[in-house]
């Protein structure tokens, strides 16, 4: 008998990334602002006797069973647990892929919260989090669901209770980047003390006041489609724009669902582009 579920793994945008230094352990030292939006991959998970892992992504070319990032999520949830299963997992992928938008971290966070759910492992979210932080830095923030401050590499999370209530347009031009490259690209300078304070915007105002990337010099210089739609953001409404994780989806704020989805349809008339109108998750969604 094979038992399955369905499940939604929602996307990110980073609202401040400030690269603060490298680690001795090759890493960066980070402190960001991450928001969780209503762009979501959808993730099916099939569970029966025996022993096993396969994944399936429809439409995308994703790295074999053995490297996926859900079926290594799989193995170690499993291992942890010490128990055999046959687990099948279904991904129909929403979320644009290499785009700074943290699709894969979600896969692996939601196909922990799944099993854990499922198989009535009891996993406290604190120890998916211990799990996940070896699958990749952006998977804690995911098992944490909402707003988040996040700082060490990522992993280190204090939530945020509220943020203001804004709608975002994202636009993906269809480039794939490289985290690795873009870190690898970047020239370290001393961070200002803003850096390195936690901060929790409770107003528009505010908010925009933060947005701020370190990495989006960096991936505008090889790309730059993201200055022309950071630009273009602009001059249809958004009241703030920036580049999401190390790109290359960029996005834009606005006040209302309305202004949103105008300008939103006015970017669509680039056919190589996606673009998604959203808005932030809180802990309840």
């Amino acid at each position: 008998m094979i038992q399955k579920k369905t499940f939604r793994a929602p996307a990110k945008i980073n609202t401040s990334l400030h690269v603060l230094g490298k680690r001795a352990d090759g890493y960066h030292e980070l402190a960001m602002l991450m928001q969780p939006i209503s762009l979501y991959d959808e993730i099916t998970i099939g569970i029966a006797a025996g022993d096993g892992i396969h994944v399936s992504c429809p439409g995308v070319d994703l790295p074999a069973d053995a490297e996926n990032i859900t079926a290594l999520a799989t193995r170690a949830i499993l291992a942890e647990a010490g128990i055999e299963r046959s687990v099948s997992i279904e991904i129909i992928k929403n979320i644009p892929v290499a785009a700074g938008l943290g699709g894969g971290s979600s896969d692996a966070a939601t196909v922990l919260l799944g099993l854990n759910e499922m198989m009535d492992l009891g996993f406290s979210c604190e120890k998916l989090r211990q799990i996940g932080v070896n699958l990749g830095a952006d998977v804690p923030f995911f098992i944490l669901g909402g707003p988040a401050w996040a700082t060490g590499i990522g992993d280190v999370l204090e939530k945020v209770d509220s943020m203001p209530d804004l709608w975002y347009v994202l636009v993906n031009p269809g480039v794939a980047v490289s985290t690795a490259w873009v870190y690898g690209n970047l020239v370290l300078t001393s961070p200002g003390d803003v850096a390195k304070l936690r901060r929790f915007p409770r107003t528009t105002e505010d908010f925009v006041r933060l947005l701020h990337n370190d990495l989006e010099p960096v991936t505008a210089v090889k790309y730059p489609v993201v200055g022309e739609i950071k630009q273009r953001l602009v001059e249809n409404g958004a009241i703030g724009s920036l580049m999401s994780g190390s790109g290359s989806t960029v996005f834009g704020v606005f006040t209302s669902e309305e202004t949103a989805r105008i300008a939103a349809d006015r970017m669509a008339s680039e056919p190589e582009w996606r673009v998604f109108t959203v808005h932030p998750l809180d802990r309840n969604e």
